[in-house]
């Protein structure tokens, strides 16, 4: 294997990361965190040493007694090759022993086919690992390389559950390293038409011209949400214009301006901080939703 997933299966009593949690080990680098200090840096180590390798490995840390940590939960660990297969959502497999297929996960395996429904958090039973399989990343592209969009590229590509583009008009617009898994693209505002249809949009550009005509695509293309950096004042201006360009009023408050929480100040890291709060806080409302909903049809299929 040329790179192995680390994924946290069980924990019992307090742990730095919750049981699904994970994290990607290469030979030269890593991408997510398990949290944890000593206990990441010896799984990271551990993960290294397993590169070339064939077969999952299970280890169960202490965290008190054996790794020296003030947590006093125990955690287990399962390094495997990535990415195991799913199947209607669900990833199963044996990671130890010989054992076969207990009940409980073939019944969950039933339901994950039949009716969608899928575990909130890791199954470790009898050797077996089940887990839902991770969701796409809900894409967000942000426009512009500056001060701004370096802080918000900075904080949000570790978050989990992003799918990121970063654009701007030229590739020295841009820092040397790009965080890992955010793609780049070296482009205008014409690249509005390759977006997602579901994509959310963050215009930070050099150019008041250049943010307006991004504006401008955006609300032609049908984008859903849109945050503009900027005060009232641009705002109001921005407002002024895109009516002027045909686009209702209805469709202009699709663009929020400004992004970020005011209260938290102009800072480009205050800007990010606050632009992360409400990425987060929807991401929770979101999860919170399909789970009940799941809830919800499991409770009236056993009826």
């Amino acid at each position: 294997m040329s790179s192995v997933r680390i994924v946290v299966a069980a924990v019992s009593g307090s742990a730095p990361r919750e049981a699904g949690t994970a994290m990607t080990v290469s030979a030269t680098g890593q991408e997510g965190t398990i949290g944890g200090g000593e206990l990441e840096w010896r799984a990271v180590t551990e993960a290294r040493a397993m590169l070339g390798t064939e077969g999952p490995r299970v280890r169960r840390w202490p965290l008190g007694p054996e790794l020296g940590q003030c947590c006093g939960g125990a955690v287990t660990l399962v390094f495997e090759a990535v990415m195991p297969q799913a199947e209607h959502g669900l990833i199963l497999r044996r990671v130890e022993g010989a054992k076969p297929l207990p009940l409980a996960l073939r019944r969950l395996q039933t339901r994950a086919r039949g009716e969608g429904v899928l575990p909130e958090a890791p199954v470790l039973l009898d050797g077996w690992l089940a887990e839902a399989a991770p969701r796409a990343g809900r894409p967000l592209w942000i426009w512009g390389a500056g001060h701004v969009g370096r802080a918000l590229v900075a904080t949000l590509a570790p978050l989990p559950g992003l799918a990121i583009t970063w654009l701007d008009t030229a590739r020295d617009r841009f820092p040397d390293a790009i965080p890992a898994g955010v793609t780049l693209r070296i482009a205008g505002a014409e690249a509005i038409e390759a977006a997602p249809p579901g994509a959310e949009h963050l215009v930070l550009t050099f150019s008041h011209a250049l943010d307006l005509e991004i504006c401008h695509r955006l609300l032609t293309h049908g984008v859903a949400k849109a945050g503009l950096i900027g005060s009232e004042t641009k705002a109001a201006r921005f407002r002024s214009r895109l009516r002027a360009l045909g686009h209702s009023d209805a469709q202009i408050l699709r663009i929020a301006c400004p992004i970020g929480d005011p209260a938290l100040g102009k800072h480009p890291q205050a800007i990010a901080v606050g632009v992360a709060a409400r990425l987060l806080r929807e991401e929770a409302i979101a999860r919170d939703t399909v789970e009940d909903e799941a809830r919800a049809g499991a409770r009236g299929a056993d009826k």
